[in-house]
């Protein structure tokens, strides 16, 4: 099972993941509300994070809430997301994520 490790302004957390579990799901089961939780469905863009190391599969996200700089610079919806090895991952606020699009 791969481990993932999540950094915010106050600590770092790990996990394990089962295979096939969404970050968001995952977060949720081992540390509560690690990753802030939204509709779980990639249609309101809270569960936003950023990518520091890992691979992982994803389904479809919205240009409304990812836009292209954001997923150059390694930013996913955590609810679209499989991680297929382990990952470092980075909870971010909303300003941090908008700033990656105007750039």
């Amino acid at each position: 099972m791969p481990t993932i490790t999540v950094e915010n302004a106050e600590a770092c957390q790990t996990f394990e993941i089962k295979p096939g579990e969404s970050l968001l799901v995952g977060s949720e089961k081992c540390l509560s509300r690690a990753i802030p939780v939204g509709c779980r469905g990639g249609g309101c863009g809270v569960c936003k994070v950023r990518i520091v190391m890992g691979r992982y599969d994803s389904k479809r996200m919205s240009k409304a809430h990812i836009c292209e700089r954001q997923a150059d610079a390694g930013y996913v919806l955590a609810c679209r997301v499989y991680p297929l090895s382990d990952m470092r991952i980075e909870v971010v606020n909303q300003s941090q994520a908008e700033k990656a699009c105007l750039k």
